[in-house]
């Protein structure tokens, strides 16, 4: 095989069952329906062999608007590495997002492609999970109405300055979001969906760390021994506790942005833990 015979072309919903291949053979946990919910969000690339019979290369580009987008599912075959198509899905995607600033979670291994690419490395994001132990369910945290998805809407993007929008109405049809309401309005919110092995918790938004952690016992309280999974950025301050519950430290990603500007975040909220990694 040679990189003359390999071409790519855009991402579409007859590409998912290669697509799960790769995944399964980089040994990530992604289900069918993971990567479904990822291409309903995204547009992107995948790389075929000469008879466009064989997945053998993915990247995905997902847009908040028009400001900033994640950039995800990126992965090559094992038989095609070593020869530039990894950077050459990263060039085409790229080009796809536009003007938009960029962001994603890389491995070690991925970490130099991307710095080649004018991206910078801006934190780490560490993976916990596990079987959820006993919690008591929060005072004050309860299920997320149709109504409180304007507010949510604002909340997080004051966290992370995207507008997420799609994603979050998109995470509230496949799962389930909670907000934290003391009475004068809602102050922070959660996400829980299946994913993988088990289920994510995630996106995680709130003030504080107490109340980042009151959203996440919200969910831990309703998956009392099944397996979870949360990814916070390594100065979260939850590693600790959520080893205690049970959610054991297993990985870490590289957090990068294109191109090396501070996040212009609107309000005094932080995001404890992520919709994934894909998503930011």
């Amino acid at each position: 095989m040679t990189q003359s015979t390999i071409s790519l072309t855009t991402l579409r919903d007859e590409h998912l069952e290669g697509a799960l291949r790769l995944s399964r053979q980089a040994g990530w946990p992604h289900r069918l329906d993971d990567w479904q919910l990822a291409l309903d969000l995204s547009m992107g690339f995948v790389a075929l062999d000469s008879d466009a019979a064989t997945v053998l290369g993915t990247v995905l580009m997902t847009p908040y608007a028009q400001d900033v987008a994640t950039i995800n599912m990126v992965i090559v075959d094992e038989a095609a590495r070593g020869r530039g198509l990894g950077r050459q899905l990263m060039e085409a995607v790229i080009a796809l997002a536009g003007p938009r600033k960029l962001r994603l979670i890389a491995t070690r291994e991925g970490a130099p492609l991307y710095q080649k690419l004018g991206f910078w490395q801006t934190g780490t994001i560490v993976q916990h999970q596990g079987q959820t132990r006993h919690v008591a369910s929060p005072a004050k945290v309860r299920s997320a109405e149709a109504q409180d998805i304007v507010e949510i809407i604002e909340l997080d993007k004051s966290a992370c300055g995207a507008d997420r929008r799609d994603l979050l109405r998109a995470l509230a049809k496949v799962g389930q979001l909670a907000v934290l309401d003391r009475g004068q309005g809602i102050i922070g919110f959660a996400g829980s969906r299946a994913f993988g092995r088990g289920e994510v918790i995630g996106p995680v938004v709130a003030a504080n760390v107490d109340d980042g952690k009151a959203l996440i016992e919200f969910f831990m309280a309703r998956s009392e021994g099944r397996f979870v999974r949360v990814d916070t950025a390594e100065g979260s301050q939850l590693s600790a506790w959520l080893a205690h519950h049970g959610l054991t430290r297993v990985d870490e990603g590289i957090a990068m942005q294109r191109p090396n500007t501070a996040r212009s975040c609107l309000g005094p909220l932080t995001t404890f833990a992520l919709a994934s990694q894909a998503f930011g």
